[in-house]
């Protein structure tokens, strides 16, 4: 229980690191053009699922469409396919050069789509998968779903570890998993990303802290994946990118992306939802009211440049 919780509250910030990676890099030396190949290659995993009803034409990269991604935090268990702990979309945009991250309290409550009744919406990976989780989430935000990436809980260690490590400056004087931060300039390997992000309690913002910790460690580990001292070290990054996430983008997509989309990662904004916490016949849910979801569809329908 430990473990997964843990692995939880830190997934968080892998919101967009493959993405961003991508997007942000520009064209590389065929070395790392070959790294990438092989580890596109290694997560590829498509889905059967049609194309949403909400977009008239698939995204055309080479166009420069917005388009948006589901990124899911899977705890994988042996026999189990488990349960979509972290939810984040990304939404894509090269024409107002930005990508916003929306993510979605596992706890929220929604209509799972497929299954005909209300529950938790990180129940929807559970019960059918990604493409169960596509369509719920394309149900409960009222936007198209185009792609996922499905990151493994363990995988963010090694992305940062893969980078060199990374380097923030904290706000403020804790101690979280046996690990103390002092308030000052901090380097960062995997093991400490991951205690430096999770704590929550500690801290008087709460959420507010430790989504501020999170965005530290995201812009971090772009600004060490792009500088020109981790062109070294591409092979390993996407080695450890290609161990830990799924996705159905193809390897000519991602190039198409990179070509297209290269401004994109260096503005990142966040979205939160906000919730009303109660029980249903003793199960927590979070529930969102018809207010706050119209304006958190209307945002993301604006960035999607949808009608």
């Amino acid at each position: 229980m430990k473990t997964k919780k843990k692995s939880r509250k830190w997934l968080k910030i892998t919101g967009g690191i493959l993405l961003i990676l991508l997007v942000a890099g520009g064209a590389y030396a065929f070395t790392v053009y070959n790294s990438l190949k092989g580890a596109v290659e290694t997560m590829h995993q498509p889905i059967e699922r049609k194309q949403s009803e909400k977009r008239e034409k698939p995204v055309a990269f080479k166009e420069k469409d917005p388009f948006s991604v589901l990124m899911l935090g899977v705890d994988e268990r042996k026999g189990d396919r488990g349960r979509s702990d972290t939810i984040i979309v990304l939404t894509v945009n090269p024409n107002n050069n930005s990508v916003k991250m929306l993510s979605i309290p596992r706890d929220t409550r929604t209509e799972i789509v497929g299954k005909g009744k209300e529950d938790k919406i990180n129940h929807a990976y559970a019960f059918g998968g990604v493409p169960m989780a596509m369509d719920t989430v394309e149900n409960f935000l009222d936007i198209p779903i185009d792609y996922y990436m499905q990151v493994n809980m363990e995988g963010f260690q090694d992305i940062v570890d893969a980078v060199g490590g990374v380097t923030v400056r904290n706000d403020l004087d804790f101690t979280s998993d046996g690990f103390h931060f002092a308030k000052k300039e901090l380097t960062l390997n995997g093991e400490k990303a991951l205690a430096y992000t999770r704590m929550r309690y500690e801290d008087p913002r709460g959420d507010f802290g430790r989504q501020t910790r999170q965005r530290q460690i995201i812009q971090a580990v772009i600004k060490e994946g792009a500088s020109i001292s981790s062109i070294t070290n591409f092979s390993d990054i996407f080695t450890a990118i290609g161990k830990n996430v799924k996705t159905n983008l193809t390897f000519d997509q991602l190039i198409d992306i990179q070509k297209n989309y290269q401004t994109v990662g260096t503005n990142i904004q966040q979205m939160e939802i906000k919730e009303t916490g109660t029980k249903i016949n003793k199960i927590y849910y979070g529930l969102v009211s018809a207010e706050e979801k119209q304006k958190i569809q209307s945002e993301l329908k604006a960035q999607l440049e949808l009608n």
